[in-house]
């Protein structure tokens, strides 16, 4: 989706400026330029779009539908949503903010936010071509699980007032000036702009964040303390894992270096699973719309799935 955008960050740091791609300093700052501008665009895109869409379909039917009396299927439905979506954990929250004023269920958008960071087509490919097809199938199976479970236990705590941002309702009845296309443009413009000033400054900060662990954080650090046949091997995975942050594509070479040094697969892929879907800078931007309570729970009922999913993986493989 960015492919051209990769290239010309490529062109500017290593060609332009003359920077080493094997330098800590220049990966981070490729890092910190690429990911930036990317979450921006999507954002702006995103926030606009469903805004704009808002108006013209029955939104509410749709949350109605959702929030059922087979409320699994929305979960199961956001989950797989993810799966189809490249996207990173900072790339996945434009949709899900986009979610949140489409005023799909709290604990659906939630499923949607955990699945897609933790697989999607090239990453299945990806785990398929280095693990084989019955490592690719459990760890997209148990993706599903986690990200299913962790949005019905938020869904069931009736969360919503930890929500930070406004989220409009849809009013069936409009004004005359709002049946005007041009006013609805402009009107999801300054709603998204709107939006944007309140949490680009989040963004800026957890990436950099995020590009200051990618730069730095060696392999050899994270074996030194995680690898191995030992009990804490996976809390010792996750907890590291966290504060890192990258896709799950970006990761995956990492994850086959370090279990060529010697940490065990369920322990490797936990953490992963905890860098690509807890990620200190996702949590750093959803700060600005989500209280710390919910950023809590959110975290440490994912981070609890994760974790049994390494010792699951570590006893069956």
């Amino acid at each position: 989706m960015f492919y051209y955008w990769e290239k010309f960050v490529d062109y500017f740091v290593y060609n332009l400026l003359g920077l080493d791609k094997n330098d800590h300093m220049a990966t981070s700052f490729h890092f910190f330029i690429y990911d930036t501008i990317k979450i921006f665009i999507l954002l702006i895109t995103i926030i606009y779009l469903v805004t704009l869409l808002r108006s013209y379909f029955p939104i509410e039917k749709a949350r109605d539908y959702l929030s059922g009396k087979h409320k699994t299927i929305g979960h199961v439905m956001a989950a797989i949503f993810g799966v189809i979506t490249p996207f990173c954990s900072c790339s996945a929250i434009p949709l899900f903010l986009g979610f949140l004023q489409a005023r799909i269920p709290l604990g659906v958008t939630f499923s949607y936010l955990v699945s897609a960071p933790l697989s999607d087509a090239v990453v299945i490919a990806l785990i398929f071509s280095l693990f084989g097809w019955k490592i690719a199938f459990l760890y997209v199976g148990i993706g599903l699980i986690i990200a299913i479970v962790a949005g019905l236990i938020i869904g069931a705590m009736n969360l919503e007032k930890e929500v930070l941002i406004e989220v409009k309702p849809v009013n069936v009845e409009y004004e005359e000036e709002q049946r005007n296309f041009s006013y609805k443009i402009k009107e999801s413009w300054e709603y998204t702009i709107n939006i944007f000033k309140k949490i680009y400054l989040y963004v800026i900060i957890g990436v950099g964040i995020g590009a200051f662990i990618h730069g730095y954080v060696p392999s050899d650090f994270i074996t030194k303390y995680a690898g191995g046949d030992v009990w804490y091997a996976p809390i010792v995975g996750v907890i590291m894992g966290i504060p890192m942050y990258s896709n799950a594509a970006g990761i995956l070479p990492l994850v086959e270096v370090l279990t060529q040094k010697g940490m065990l697969l369920g322990t490797a892929l936990s953490f992963m699973m905890a860098v690509v879907a807890l990620s200190l800078p996702e949590a750093m931007i959803l700060k600005r719309v989500l209280s710390i309570k919910l950023i809590s729970i959110f975290f440490g009922v994912v981070g609890f799935a994760i974790l049994l999913t390494g010792y699951l993986f570590n006893a069956i493989l």
